[in-house]
């Protein structure tokens, strides 16, 4: 057997070549964008930590959040990384990226009812809407998650 050495096959060889190479490239770009997005997300929730002590409740709901934001930043670089790698998304992370997301809203709503003292009519009916869908999300993908690991076991 010979191998394909035509120059269309050549050209489409190298073609693919290129492409792999631009898509590998761009991927690691997002990976170094996300890193340093966190990186400023985290240097500002610090920063604002230290010096807003006036209103500490908030404060402190804003650093989580702030920190939360951060390690979903981690997680989706993480996760954009090892495609890199091995070529392939795992479900895994999505879920606990999504998990992460909807403990976000849940701890964002339950701090606009909790120091939202102006909450009146739709904007209170809106906060407990978004309360509600956020601890929807939450237990959903919890399920989803506890699926893929009881179906992971099982194999």
């Amino acid at each position: 057997m010979s191998a394909d050495t035509s120059p269309e096959s050549t050209t489409k060889a190298s073609l693919e070549g290129f492409v792999n190479g631009f898509l590998v490239l761009l991927e690691y770009t997002i990976v170094v964008s996300l890193l340093l997005i966190a990186t400023a997300v985290l240097g500002r929730t610090v920063f604002n930590f230290f010096h807003e002590w006036g209103g500490f409740p908030e404060t402190v709901v804003e650093a989580i959040d702030g920190i939360l934001v951060v390690v979903i930043l981690i997680d989706i670089a993480h996760t954009v990384l090892a495609h890199v790698r091995t070529s392939s998304f795992p479900v895994r992370p999505f879920l606990v990226i999504g998990i992460l997301a909807g403990v976000r809203d849940i701890l964002s709503a339950s701090a606009r009812l909790t120091f939202g003292s102006s909450l009146r009519g739709n904007n209170f009916t809106n906060t407990l809407i978004s309360l509600s869908l956020g601890v929807g999300v939450v237990l959903m993908l919890s399920l989803s998650l506890l699926l893929l690991g009881v179906n992971r076991r099982k194999r």
